[in-house]
């Protein structure tokens, strides 16, 4: 958990499907638990709050010790749930009724999963119900960004007599969008789709955000073509897999996949979107450093001559040469059967003499050959990354940025950087 900078920080946890193992040290060792799926929100009664260090899959294979979720308590009323992060992390709020503006509660555009209870729920974009909405069932939804609503609530209200009928939440569905970053049009598949031609997407995907099991993407209808496979996550730019504008059919992974199967892309990597939201309000804050972190350093690598001297023995490569030259003027005597003759006479001739070529007196051999050399270039080098430190009311924050900055950087009102 490091190289997450989550090491011996997780306190609760939630497990959504399948049996996890979690260890106090990195590599899967020292003491070890299971955790089937369920709501664990206090580790500390199994000696874990603060101590884990690693996580995988666990083997069903053996008896394992199984501590059984703790109860969550029925909710009083109907009631909806908004997280700040996925998967029902970070600061939440709780309502009962209609909310007309997040603002006044200070989490517009902030939520990202949700859980709704007991009655269906109508979000929407804008304030006082403005912007487009979207129906939300009884159930839970882990990530807002497959509909297309991560950080982007700002009004809930109850639904119309039409809007009850809405479709029940999936525990799994692969959310494509038109463009890099989650933006532009998008469409929500649960199901397999065998050609995107009949729902005007072929070749359109650029982004896709994937809820619950994998998904195996292909380049051509009828899962024909190259195709990968998708593991739960955020994947703000196909691009990176070959696959932007390339997509024509989806369908769900084996439910049993070869763990050495090369079609899985790399596990999808954190992302933050940085852009403004509606009407945010933002300041300038104050850098306080900016470090260029670059990559190795350059090496530059040439071929010279080098003479080299060798004690007793054949001039071989002197012999060699010799051997060429002598057949090629041994070749251009006589004619016919004779000028062969010549030709071997001279090769052999020409052996001789170039074995003797560079040797001294003193029995040695000098010759000549190619050597590479390398140099490590010093220099002015490219940044990968700026790993900045800025202050915000008092308190310091850290963000790392592709380009470097200038005296300050955008943020909004609780210090989180914005472009």
């Amino acid at each position: 958990f490091e190289r997450n900078d989550f090491n011996d920080t997780a306190s609760s946890v939630v497990v959504v499907r399948d049996f996890w193992e979690v260890c106090e040290d990195v590599w899967f060792a020292g003491r070890c638990v299971v955790l089937r799926p369920g709501r664990y929100p206090s580790l500390s009664a199994m000696g874990l709050s603060d101590s884990i260090s690693s996580v995988r899959v666990a083997s069903t294979s053996g008896p394992v010790a199984l501590p059984p979720p703790a109860p969550v308590p029925p909710p009083a009323a109907a009631q909806v749930t908004f997280y700040e992060y996925e998967n029902y992390a970070g600061r939440s709020f709780i309502t009962r009724d209609q909310v007309e503006n997040f603002e006044r509660f200070g989490f517009n555009d902030r939520a990202s999963s949700v859980v709704v209870t007991g009655e269906t729920r109508v979000v929407c974009e804008d304030a006082r119900y403005g912007g487009r909405c979207v129906v939300l069932r009884p159930g839970s939804y882990p990530s807002m960004a497959a509909v297309g609503l991560n950080d982007r609530i700002s009004s809930v209200r109850m639904p119309t007599a039409a809007e009850t009928n809405a479709p029940i939440p999936s525990a799994s569905q692969v959310t494509f969008y038109e463009h890099e970053g989650f933006g532009g049009r998008s469409f929500v598949s649960r199901d397999q789709i065998d050609n995107f031609e009949r729902i005007g997407f072929n070749d359109r995907a650029s982004s896709a955000v994937v809820v619950g099991e994998a998904r195996e993407v292909c380049e051509d209808a009828r899962f024909n073509g190259r195709c990968v496979l998708l593991p739960a996550g955020n994947y703000p730019s196909l691009a990176v897999m070959g696959l932007n504008d390339r997509i024509s059919s989806v369908r769900a992974a084996a439910s049993r996949p070869q763990a050495n199967d090369e079609r899985y892309v790399p596990a999808p990597v954190g992302y933050y979107d940085y852009r403004r939201r509606n009407d945010e309000r933002l300041f300038d804050a104050r850098v306080i450093s900016a470090r260029a972190v670059v990559g190795t350093t350059e090496q530059r690598c040439w071929v010279e001559r080098e003479q080299v001297v060798q004690d007793q023995g054949t001039n071989v490569p002197g012999a060699v040469a010799g051997a060429v030259i002598g057949g090629i003027l041994g070749h251009q005597i006589g004619g016919g059967r004779g000028r062969d003759v010549a030709t071997v006479g001279g090769a052999i001739a020409g052996a001789a003499v170039g074995s003797n070529v560079g040797r001294d007196n003193g029995g040695q051999l000098a010759y000549s050959q190619n050597v590479q050399r390398c140099n490590n270039v010093s220099g002015r080098m490219r940044a990968d990354y700026w790993d900045v430190i800025y202050s915000f009311r008092n308190e310091e924050h850290r963000v790392q940025m592709s380009a470097e900055p200038g005296p300050t950087i955008s943020v909004n009102a609780l210090g989180e950087p914005r472009a």
